[in-house]
């Protein structure tokens, strides 16, 4: 007796997977395996791709501790997590995007602002308990005068410069993901521009040794943005529901208000009670009026315009909401009278006992009813 050998098929070597899989990951393990042979043949330069740069041992109460600061060699350090950053989103994307979007027959249009908000939403959720987390050990959040004292802070813990590190890699990331993604070129704009002022901002504080104040405006910052994808990915899975879009609203105004009181308490008035007030690129040392003012105005400019959009895309959802009523209601009175019609076209008429033939009115014998005579006077 001969018994057939059974072969099973695996998904992820099937031809399916290997055509339809995002063009991204075959990409990045090309890089991968470089960079894995560089790492093979000199370990000092693996390092150099892999570790924070710039490391300095300085005296604690505890003993030596190593601190960091920033240098060119950092972008280096940024491009390698670059390529980690687009194998992340390409996992994300096959593995739990992909598979949700199967389920929910969503339109050309939903379909690639899903795949925006799903991958935002996993980004933004693992920034803001990783920040937290750094906040928290710092001693910033139980010292908030830590923002603006001992100004320059040029040292660095590792945590707090790879965290800006890994930020850098991410919205870096995201400018090949638009071509990786095919994203349509009306989207393009609108995605670049907050791509460009994620870079602007976290690089700003990056140089300019505002790596504390940075760290709480980015943590208010990915908390509403966080809420704002969640209530755009349950909009798309039910259009009824907007509820967190009125719960991101608040939140938003929220985080504007105390992003611009922790703004103007730690430069306005924090730097300028500090004991160093000089230009001095060279020791990091940024703390001047007009430097002071440069800042301010920026941060005050980036919030007008959040702001700004804001406003404009709540004027549009209550018009879409509006506009969506009064087409319920219309609906609704044309029903409504249609129905009456139908109703008053249905109605039987009353006609008389009997029936007519060659236009005379039978009895409902057959007999002709006799004709009363009228008498003459």
């Amino acid at each position: 007796m001969a018994f057939r050998r059974r072969t099973k098929s695996y998904p992820l070597f099937s031809q399916e997977f290997v055509i339809h899989n995002h063009a991204d990951i075959g990409f990045c393990i090309v890089v991968c395996i470089l960079i894995g042979l560089m790492f093979e043949v000199t370990a000092k330069t693996a390092f150099l791709f892999i570790l924070p740069q710039y490391n300095i041992s300085l005296s604690a109460p505890d003993g030596e501790t190593v601190y960091y600061h920033y240098g060119i060699k950092d972008l280096v350090t940024v491009l390698f997590y670059v390529f980690i950053a687009i194998i992340l989103h390409a996992v994300v994307q096959e593995y739990v995007l992909d598979k949700i979007n199967r389920r929910l027959h969503l339109s050309k249009l939903k379909h690639s602002k899903f795949n925006e908000s799903g991958q935002l939403v996993a980004f933004h959720l693992t920034s803001i308990f990783w920040c937290l987390y750094v906040i928290v050990t710092e001693g910033y959040l139980s010292n908030p005068r830590s923002l603006w004292e001992n100004y320059p802070h040029i040292y660095l813990s590792f945590q707090v410069k790879f965290f800006y590190l890994c930020q850098l890699a991410y919205w870096l990331h995201a400018l090949p993901e638009l071509y990786f993604q095919k994203v349509r070129k009306e989207e393009i704009p609108r995605q670049l521009q907050y791509i460009c002022l994620y870079l602007v901002h976290i690089a700003g504080a990056y140089v300019l040794n505002l790596t504390r104040l940075g760290l709480f405006l980015l943590l208010l910052q990915y908390v509403a943005e966080f809420l704002f994808h969640m209530a755009r990915l349950f909009y798309f899975t039910d259009e009824n529901n907007q509820k967190l879009f009125n719960a991101w609203a608040g939140v938003f105004v929220i985080t504007r208000l105390f992003t611009l009181t922790l703004s103007v308490l730690a430069i306005g008035f924090g730097l300028a009670r500090a004991e160093n007030h000089t230009f001095d690129p060279e020791r990091g040392n940024f703390n001047s009026l007009p430097f002071r003012m440069c800042v301010l105005l920026l941060l005050c400019l980036a919030q007008a315009w959040v702001m700004w959009r804001f406003i404009h895309f709540q004027l549009r959802r209550w018009r879409e909401y509006w506009n969506e009523q009064s087409a319920r209601k219309r609906a609704a009175a044309t029903s409504t009278t249609t129905t009456a019609m139908t109703k008053q076209q249905a109605k039987p008429t009353k006609r008389e006992s009997g029936y007519h033939e060659n236009g005379l009115l039978k009895a409902e014998n057959g007999t002709t009813p006799r004709l009363k005579k009228l008498k003459s006077s």
